[in-house]
């Protein structure tokens, strides 16, 4: 054992690796753990005769694990520092660390046994903290406690505190109160103004945010990016680059043009590939190859940066429909992690390039990097959309063992079985379920009961989601497909009317199409756009031209369908509709806007129908075009009378 003078001299020098472990590496702080524990300075410390080194000691050690351990570790570690010496900042710390693993909920408990039982002041970090985790559980009625809790004490007015709580009334909709809050601030910093600007893109729409945004005497790089974002978002491409270009070359008010940094551009990209952007997402490549953020050069966060804005460009060519080009900037990048290399195992999915994806997997595996649960999903739904029974099978006994699998794997598997058929098997691998299903592996069956007019384990598995949630009525939709595609009219209908007596209805599908740097939206049935009259002049070309090559509506009009979590009769399968759907009016737009032959891209906000999936196969051929169309699923390339997911989606 070490004596207590020992003990007293190095409990500074521990204190400051375990602060500087906190900062890097658990693993390290772990090996300085087990040090002090085997040369007993660890229980030296604990005892009642040096209680001050106590704390100081246990408290260095709880800090590190809050840093960079788990929350579980990190609350052993607190419990080890004496009640009456937790300070707000020990306090501050546990809830960060809870906070940063998403354990919001439990943040917000521990907060309430701080005030309650060792009756500990926070201090305005800790109400950052809490109002952060408020707004992310979307729990307005807790964060309006603490934010009064705070202005009893005095500490509202302060501006972090401010913007913490107008952050939490913005991201629960109260977008009321937290412009209340900000006309109470008597100096509204970039933060404040930010965090308003946010909400009204959100919740006030466009114009008003662009109100804010004008408004705004001081911008940072994250003001541009929000409203730049917000733009790229409603399909105003060239409002979203005016922006950027007023970030970029411009002096606001004198302080300096501002630059796009990693978090920016990731932000940006991601915005371009939600809404299908290429042209700004290919300016901002640019741009950021000029600043050199992609390079591949640097060290320490340059490198991780460099990492992250990569990943990004992959994932937004690979949304926007390039996925040559994501594929040859993945195989350029110098490093990849877990994140990068799920990125590109989507894009292949989601074009249906199953067995691609399969042969990378491979490499990825070769090279040493453990896949995740978001890679078991990716490769299992790519092998759903592709038909690939065995090598979904294959895939689920090796490299998702039964210990790892979570009910999401499950649902994959579900869905895979239940497309090509395989329903028994199916339902055999839900029963043997280690956990309960989920609605989301029932609907999966129920859907394919729809697709292959099994009507009798439909009603069963109806039965059983319905106890789930009795109110979701998405279910009676499925199943009303169920009786339709199983000859059962009668039954079919019989549903039907009972939702249309509960006025369910469904959002109308859209489409995009970008021409000439311009983004068009299409709805059903839609005559807004300047060019209508030349649009359903092509159309209905289109549509004789169709007849004369064999094509008929199909049967889709019978058959109910639940696309984006909108429930309802699907007007678009309608036949008196039928060539009106969102996609056949932006092709047909296409085709009148660009030269013949060349490619279009078509972005869909919901499934693609059978009938225009049959139609647009025949207009690629017709005009010898080569049509791809993004729907909320996938990729389908038409080329020649051909689609790439084989018919099989």
């Amino acid at each position: 054992m070490v004596s207590d003078e020992v003990v007293l001299w190095s409990v500074p020098y521990f204190r400051a690796l375990l602060r500087s472990c906190g900062r890097s590496s658990a693993r390290e702080g772990r090996k300085l753990h087990a040090v002090l524990l085997r040369n007993g300075l660890l229980s030296n410390v604990t005892g009642s005769s040096s209680s001050s080194s106590s704390s100081s000691i246990c408290s260095a050690l709880f800090h590190m694990y809050a840093a960079c351990g788990s929350p579980t570790t990190a609350l052993r570690a607190f419990r080890c520092i004496p009640a009456p010496q937790r300070s707000a900042s020990d306090w501050t710390a546990l809830l960060s660390c809870n906070t940063r693993h998403g354990l919001h909920a439990e943040a917000l408990r521990l907060f309430r046994t701080m005030e309650m039982e060792d009756r500990v002041p926070g201090d305005e970090v800790t109400i950052v903290c809490v109002l952060g985790a408020c707004a992310r559980l979307g729990d307005p009625a807790a964060g309006s406690a603490v934010h009064l809790r705070f202005i009893k004490r005095g500490l509202a007015l302060v501006a972090t505190v401010c913007n913490a709580a107008m952050d939490m009334y913005v991201k629960c909709g109260r977008m009321g109160d937290a412009r209340q809050l900000f006309g109470e601030m008597a100096a509204p910093t970039v933060v404040s103004w930010t965090v308003i600007l946010s909400g009204a893109l959100r919740w006030e729409g466009l114009d008003t945010a662009r109100e804010v945004f004008d408004l705004m005497e001081e911008k940072n790089e994250v003001t541009f990016t929000v409203m730049a974002a917000g733009y790229v978002e409603a399909g105003l491409p060239r409002e979203a680059l005016a922006v950027v270009a007023q970030m970029i070359f411009f002096s606001p008010h004198g302080s300096g043009p501002v630059s796009l940094n990693h978090v920016s551009l990731c932000s940006l990209f991601s915005a371009c590939s939600q809404a299908g952007d290429l042209a700004v997402g290919r300016w901002l490549h640019a741009y950021s190859t000029k600043t050199a953020l992609t390079a591949g050069a640097g060290e320490g966060n340059r490198r991780l940066h460099s990492v992250m804005v990569s990943t990004a460009l992959v994932d937004m060519y690979a949304k926007c429909g390039s996925i040559r080009t994501a594929r040859l900037l993945f195989e350029k990048m110098p490093q990849r992690n877990i994140v990068a290399w799920n990125a590109m195992l989507s894009g292949l999915a989601m074009h249906g390039l199953a067995e691609d994806l399969l042969l990378l997997f491979s490499q990825m595996a070769e090279g040493g990097v453990r896949p995740d649960e978001i890679t078991l999903v990716t490769v299992l739904s790519a092998c759903s959309r592709a038909g690939l029974v065995e090598e979904g099978r294959r895939f689920f006994r090796t490299a998702a063992p039964a210990a790892a699998r979570k009910v999401e794997h499950y649902a994959c598997m579900v869905d895979l079985l239940g497309r090509a058929g395989l329903l028994e098997e199916a339902a055999d691998l839900v029963r043997s379920m280690p956990v309960p299903p989920n609605e989301v592996v029932l609907g999966s069956l129920l859907a394919s009961c729809g697709l292959h007019g099994r009507a009798d384990l439909g009603r069963r598995l109806m039965e059983q989601l319905g106890e789930m949630d009795p109110a979701n009525t998405q279910y009676h939709v499925l199943l009303s497909n169920t009786y339709a595609s199983s000859g059962r009219q009668a039954a079919a209908e019989a549903l039907r009317e009972a939702l249309r007596r509960r006025g369910v209805r469904k959002v109308p599908g859209m489409s995009f199409i970008a021409v000439h740097g311009e983004v068009h939206r299409f709805r059903a049935g839609d005559r807004s756009h300047p060019r209508t009259a030349e649009v359903y002049a092509m159309a209905d070309e289109v549509v004789v031209r169709l007849r004369a090559a064999g094509y008929e509506p199909g049967a889709a009009g019978k058959v109910w369908r639940v696309m984006d979590g909108y429930l309802g009769e699907e007007e678009e399968e309608r036949e008196n509709v039928l060539f009106s759907h969102s996609e056949r009016l932006a092709i047909a737009f296409g085709l009148i806007s660009t030269r013949p032959g060349a490619p279009l891209l078509v972005f869909k906000n919901i499934r693609i129908c059978r009938d225009c999936h049959s139609a647009v196969k025949l207009v690629s051929r017709i005009y010898g075009r080569e049509i791809t169309v993004r729907d909320r699923n996938r990729f389908h390339c038409f080329k020649q009378g051909e689609c790439s997911c084989s018919d099989y989606w």
